[in-house]
């Protein structure tokens, strides 16, 4: 089905499971003159579960407002249901910052994306702790800001990104970004930030995985994309790949294998985040792909 993205609106929904919750939500959306195009759900048990719904709406009808709409919304479906909800618009295309440094194969596939209109979000800022792909970036038209960042220099290096981003960005992508982000950094953008990991979590987290694979002789490397926490490598994970590998790879061979499955998989993730297709729920996802 063919829509038109300046006229879509998506709903998320968590709440109690119970009778008559799509019924609700939909008669509520036909009295305000709007059309579902879709709609996917799911429940965590058949009885007393945890239910999941994400809804997409036309609005060209749509008989109030946005802020009359999301008012309404919540007094006569969001509380009697105890949801958490919430409505986007896709006119609004959100903004998104990438924090990189010298790797560019996961910010090139982000960025070219973007130039082609395949991913629907303004990019405000790319920040690096190295100055190495300010030509690159800058060659798409986006600002690009480097801020030294050290274990001596976070606490600054940290404040300067902060105040970079503030009032710039909805959301943080880091497309290889070298360094360990700190708990208050974090909080500033709880499951506002995407990681990409090169290994397929929870196995050989931290750094140079590839490695760890080889002296292992792994069969299977992968690649996971997962919403930062302040525990490393620990957080909901959104995606992952994999692909097969036998005793013939060699270290580069599985670089060169991973770095195709991790810009794939953080493009994935991204593109389901700005298209409101995941729910987070505690440390999992519900991700309706």
């Amino acid at each position: 089905m063919t829509t038109q993205p300046e006229t879509t609106a998506r709903l998320l929904v968590t709440c109690p499971d119970r009778p008559g919750i799509v019924a609700a939500v939909t008669t509520f959306l036909y009295h305000h003159g709007v059309n579902v195009t879709e709609l996917d759900q799911h429940s965590s048990d058949a009885s007393g579960g945890k239910f999941f719904l994400r809804l997409e709406f036309q609005t060209p009808n749509l008989d109030v407002g946005r802020d009359a709409l999301l008012r309404a919304f919540g007094d006569v479906v969001g509380k009697p249901f105890q949801m958490d909800w919430r409505i986007n618009f896709a006119a609004d295309r959100p903004r998104m910052a990438i924090l990189v440094s010298r790797h560019d194969h996961a910010l090139m596939e982000l960025l070219w994306r973007y130039a082609r209109g395949e991913l629907r979000v303004e990019i405000p800022l790319v920040v690096s702790n190295h100055a190495d792909l300010r030509g690159a970036v800058e060659g798409f038209g986006v600002p690009f800001r480097h801020i030294a960042f050290s274990a001596e220099t976070q606490q600054a290096a940290e404040a300067e990104m902060l105040a970079a981003l503030e009032n710039q960005c909805d959301f943080v992508v880091l497309a290889r970004y070298m360094r360990i982000l700190s708990g208050d950094f974090v909080r500033h953008y709880t499951s506002r930030i995407i990681n990409i990991h090169h290994s397929f979590l929870p196995a050989f987290p931290g750094g140079d995985p590839y490695q760890q694979a080889y002296t292992h002789g792994v069969k299977l490397i992968g690649a996971t994309a997962h919403y930062v926490t302040a525990e490393l490598d620990q957080g909901p994970i959104i995606e992952q790949d994999t692909a097969r590998v036998s005793h013939r790879h060699s270290v580069d061979d599985l670089k060169r294998l991973g770095r195709d499955m991790e810009r794939q998989v953080l493009a994935r993730a991204v593109r389901w985040h700005v298209e409101d297709r995941i729910i987070v729920d505690g440390n999992k996802t519900v991700v309706f792909s």
